[in-house]
């Protein structure tokens, strides 16, 4: 065992929280639920962190742990018709990328209790709908977004400029900018200069893939339970997956990439969002060669970067050069599902190496790093905070991908 593996099997106890009942802006939760961090910043559950939270904690045979942090999710999204960003009332006006069925599969697949499958269906369903009627555009694909207009003022406006470097917004740029701050919330790369500061008005790669990866995820749950309903899936993941190829793949670049549905044209910047549509199966072996040829664009010497270098870039903390864990397990879950596998145990090493380097100088793991020079990231918007969640999870996935050879 290496010495992050025993410091993460000593305190992911210590990331399990247990509150029941509402306590001011907390939202109560029936089962104990993982926090992202031992103490200090982000001490809620949080949506997209937990799935990745939990690729470790099912590695590390605390699968219970999985199964109450994805059964919290469920009752949130019956209680509220979606999964909020986290368990606070300031992020019920937003969800973040959606990856409970994921999880559901994930544990199913541990556990093969078809009763507890047929449990979670339901909110999966539901979580579907809210999607579908409250995120969808003209395009027929969908965007990340905001529920109300609670955030769209001054403040948020403001907020968005300060951390991207940008002048005070005039007035008529506030709700504008608030819009594209809400929605960088919501797709959890807050924030990146992949959107040119209108997440509001893409069609997201990584969100259009995910919806993908549910509706494919609900056939198969369909099928397992008998339910009759497998046909509708199927023809509502073809139905996105030629809609995708038809604005997202472009043949000039060699990948998929976010589609401007207000400008009405696909972007042509490069990220790790890129490798989505492989890591759940929508790209044919040819485009997955192609986005593969790609990899140099956001493979540094420590890992994957968020995006490829560019000079329009605005050096947030989602572009180049931080690699986030979250993002390196994409890149090679999408390398392994179509069989570039040195690539995948490449990057594997390099993350794994990157973590215990600087886990060897600071005793502890962090949430992102500089994939370039090797050392824990400060990007501009915010001190970078320790964290075990997310780390800890992906760091045990690439453990255990380049310990299997």
């Amino acid at each position: 065992m290496s010495a992050v593996s025993e410091f993460i099997a000593k305190n992911f106890k210590d990331t399990i929280r247990y509150n029941p009942d509402d306590e001011g802006s907390l939202i109560g939760l029936p089962e104990p639920y993982t926090v992202p961090c031992i103490e200090g910043t982000f001490q809620e559950m949080y949506y997209w962190d937990t799935y990745f939270t939990n690729i470790g904690l099912i590695l590390s045979g605390k699968i219970e742990q999985a199964i109450c942090n994805t059964e919290n999710m469920a009752y949130l999204i019956e209680k509220y018709g979606k999964m909020p960003n986290g368990n606070r009332t300031f992020y019920l006006n937003r969800s973040q990328p959606p990856f409970f069925s994921q999880a559901v599969r994930d544990i199913f697949e541990v556990t093969g209790d078809a009763e507890w499958l047929d449990r979670m269906y339901s909110a999966a369903e539901k979580e579907y709908t809210f999607w579908c009627e409250n995120r969808m555009t003209e395009s027929g694909l969908n965007r990340y977004y905001c529920d109300g207009k609670d955030g769209f003022g001054r403040g948020a406006a403001e907020y968005l400029c300060k951390r991207c470097g940008l002048d005070k917004p005039n007035e008529a740029d506030i709700e504008e900018y608030s819009k594209c701050l809400m929605s960088f919330c919501e797709s959890g790369w807050d924030c990146t200069s992949r959107f040119d500061m209108r997440a509001h008005e893409f069609n997201a790669l990584d969100l259009n893939s995910l919806l993908y990866g549910m509706e494919k995820n609900m056939e198969y749950f369909s099928e397992v339970l008998k339910n009759g309903k497998s046909g509708v899936w199927l023809a509502r993941a073809e139905k996105r997956k030629l809609l995708m190829n038809s604005l997202m793949w472009s043949e000039d670049n060699s990948a998929f990439y976010d589609y401007d549905f207000k400008r009405q044209k696909i972007s042509d910047f490069f990220s790790a969002a890129s490798f989505y549509p492989l890591a759940f199966g929508l790209a044919t072996n040819e485009q997955a060669e192609k986005t593969v040829a790609c990899l140099p664009k956001i493979e540094m010497l420590y890992g994957t970067a968020g995006s490829e270098k560019r000079n329009d870039s605005r050096n947030l903390q989602w572009d180049y050069p931080n690699g986030w864990g979250c993002l390196q397990y994409i890149v090679i879950k999408g390398l392994l599902n179509y069989g570039y596998k040195s690539d995948a145990l490449r990057i594997a090493g390099k993350y794994a190496s990157l973590v215990e380097s600087n886990f060897e100088k600071t005793g502890t793991l962090w949430e992102k790093y500089n994939v370039v020079t090797g050392g824990v990231s400060t990007a501009a918007e915010y001190e970078t905070p320790t964290m075990l969640g997310w780390s800890a999870g992906i760091y045990l996935y690439v453990l255990k991908l380049c310990l299997s050879e």
